[in-house]
């Protein structure tokens, strides 16, 4: 299944994938795994641009224990960074400075 996070998402028309069958996270069923990447892929064929995120354990940034898909598309200039990058970085010491 595929919805709109509650949050409203981290940019215009993100979503999450999910399987309707509890799975915690992308290594332990493979099967459910491959079906919630494959509907990614389809949801993602018309996009020109966009992440695909999912993460496995809390030091890899995971904090909801269902599998999830996050489908991010993307524009150029669009200032979204990824949590990786040198632009989160920065990104974290404007905010924090802010209050």
């Amino acid at each position: 299944m595929a919805v709109r996070p509650r949050s409203g998402g981290v940019h215009a028309g993100h979503v999450l994938i999910l399987p309707r069958v509890h799975v915690p996270d992308a290594g332990t069923d493979p099967i459910v795994t491959a079906a919630v990447m494959a509907r990614a892929a389809e949801l993602m064929a018309d996009i020109p641009s966009a992440n695909l995120v999912t993460s496995k354990g809390a030091p890899a940034t995971q904090s909801v224990y269902h599998l999830h898909v996050h489908v991010v598309p993307r524009e150029p200039g669009d200032g979204l960074p990824l949590p990786w990058t040198p632009q989160h970085a920065a990104r974290a010491a404007r905010e924090a400075s802010r209050g």
